[in-house]
């Protein structure tokens, strides 16, 4: 049973009063199985943790893979390490042990982490798109254009853009008056979830809200269609035909990434302002799956599909084999 009994309201200096905590549901409509469903969440969330921090591993201790493409996968690897641990330790409390209650500042806090590196990995995606572009359309100058110092500099600014755009999130909502009601009826805090909440007009954060996302995933999107209708014209000018598959093999792997990132990502957005009829554990479920799946398959998609990094865990794995015979 989830106890809404709790002192409610704290008043703060600008006159807003907030709740103590929230209240969040997990997954509506499926309370009775909520504890089987945990699992394969479970199972989702241990494999992007290993998935992850393998990669990360490999691509640390081997100087071959300290590359425009593996510096950006490295920074993918910390963004989806970052992504899934501010969501589903908690979700898994709420589904295993029904600890449904987060504090205020602790559910801003998850907020805030939530869309900044959700900005940062769709930034990052963009970015592996122009080193892909730079790779493919400019490859004899690739090393000169893409310096360490450049790819130190992409990776500062969308980090800084994640961060600047998603804060005003934060300092908006925390200047709100609350409604009484303060259950979310998702596993964790975001932004217009919890702006159902406020008892304020919204249209301000609302709009802010379709700013940030036009102007971070709309300017992503558009650069990285850009840059693969560029890829695409040089690649089919190719004159060899194994030229032409091993160019288009090097981007396969980086178009997985981005459906598997904006796909759920997009089906949230539209269903949170439009979908009124879709059914509510349906959208739930996609916006759980939407900061999951993508740093569980991100690990696996490039593992496998990447010589380099797949020789490296091979041997890797080898090696602590041979010791451990031996």
């Amino acid at each position: 049973l989830i106890n809404i009994n709790h002192p409610m309201m704290l008043t703060s200096g600008n006159n807003s009063s907030h709740p103590m905590s929230f209240i969040l549901l997990g997954i509506p409509g499926l309370e009775n199985s909520q504890f089987w469903v945990a699992f394969p969440f479970c199972a989702m969330y241990v494999a992007a943790l290993a998935g992850n921090i393998t990669l990360l591993h490999v691509i640390r201790t081997d100087p071959t893979l300290h590359e425009p493409m593996y510096l950006f996968l490295a920074m993918l690897a910390i963004t989806d390490l970052v992504l899934s641990t501010s969501t589903q330790p908690k979700m898994l409390a709420i589904l295993w042990f029904h600890d449904h209650e987060i504090e205020y500042h602790a559910c801003l806090i998850q907020l805030f982490f939530i869309h900044a590196f959700s900005s940062v990995e769709s930034g990052l995606l963009m970015a592996m798109a122009l080193d892909r572009y730079v790779a493919i359309c400019f490859p004899l100058h690739h090393s000169s254009i893409l310096t360490p110092s450049v790819v130190g500099k992409l990776g500062a600014g969308v980090m800084m853009r994640g961060l600047l755009w998603v804060s005003p999130f934060c300092f908006m909502v925390s200047r709100m008056s609350f409604c009484p009601n303060r259950i979310i009826p998702q596993s964790y805090c975001e932004h217009m979830a919890v702006l159902k909440l406020v008892c304020a007009d919204t249209r301000v954060n609302r709009a802010y809200g379709l700013f940030v996302a036009f102007s971070v995933v709309g300017f992503d999107i558009i650069v990285i269609s850009v840059s693969y209708v560029i890829i695409l014209r040089t690649v089919l000018g190719l004159p060899s035909g194994e030229a032409r598959l091993k160019a288009f093999g090097t981007c396969a792997s980086h178009i997985c990434v981005i459906l598997a990132l904006y796909i759920p990502a997009l089906f949230t957005f539209l269903t949170h302002r439009f979908g009124h009829h879709v059914p509510r554990v349906v959208h739930v479920m996609f916006a759980i799956l939407y900061l999951l799946v993508p740093p569980m398959f991100n690990p696996i998609i490039y593992g496998v599909r990447t010589k380099q990094i797949r020789d490296r865990v091979i041997q890797g794995c080898w090696r602590k084999d041979s010791q451990l015979k031996a």
